[in-house]
């Protein structure tokens, strides 16, 4: 950043004391709370973390030094559970994303899955040739997503982020309901709990980031 973008000695000052004065109001608001779902609470967490996150970036764009602390924003965080206390239904939202790293590895592991669909069923199956779109496709259908999880590297993929969302509901929906749009319904006040996987966590070893519900569900 050139000098004249930098921000000035006085306004590194002045986000440090908005976070002083953010932790103050988040620990007063903790102190009356009057639920596990109070809203002042979440208000005054993304108050303090959007006032940390000025500060480091002011902290750093000047003096090159970064705070040995990190508060997750608001978009990391799970709003408060509006969900009822007792479900009696659950959708479990899933998310894998993969990299196609070794296309040969793929192809020849789906050509091997449809010559013994052709020989042990005696049922066409497609010749997968060079086509990764078919082998992707013979791929998943013949595994469930959790084996294709575990043995990724067999196929030639490579993992990337996912994400786990476990939402409550009072009852099912009717068979067919959401096939159409199976993610539309997604509310984030209906989240048990989430398990989230990514390599920002940890480059040299990923692990999974449980997030829970405000109200610790």
């Amino acid at each position: 950043m050139s000098d004249a973008a930098q921000p000035t000695a006085a306004e590194v000052r002045a986000a440090a004391e908005a976070v002083k004065a953010a932790l103050d109001h988040h620990l007063a608001a903790v102190e009356r709370r009057t639920g596990d779902d109070d809203t002042a609470v979440y208000d005054a967490f993304n108050a303090l973390a959007a006032a940390a996150e000025s500060y480091d970036e002011l902290l750093y764009d000047r003096y090159d030094e970064v705070t040995p602390f990190e508060i997750p924003g608001a978009q990391d965080t799970l709003p408060p559970y509006a969900g009822p206390e007792e479900p009696n239904a659950l959708s479990v939202l899933i998310r894998r994303d993969y990299a196609v790293v070794e296309p040969p590895r793929l192809l020849a592991q789906a050509q091997r899955i449809a010559d013994l669909d052709r020989e042990g069923r005696g049922e066409y199956a497609a010749v997968v040739g060079s086509s990764v779109h078919a082998a992707l496709g013979v791929l998943f259908g013949e595994y469930e997503p959790d084996e294709i999880a575990s043995r990724h590297t067999e196929f030639g993929l490579e993992e990337g982020d996912s994400t786990l969302w476990v939402t409550a509901a009072e009852e099912l929906p009717e068979a067919g309901e959401w096939l159409g749009a199976p993610f539309d319904e997604a509310d984030p006040q209906l989240v048990v709990c989430r398990f989230d996987v990514s390599a920002v966590f940890d480059e040299d070893e990923p692990e999974e980031e449980p997030r829970m519900a405000a109200d610790g569900s």
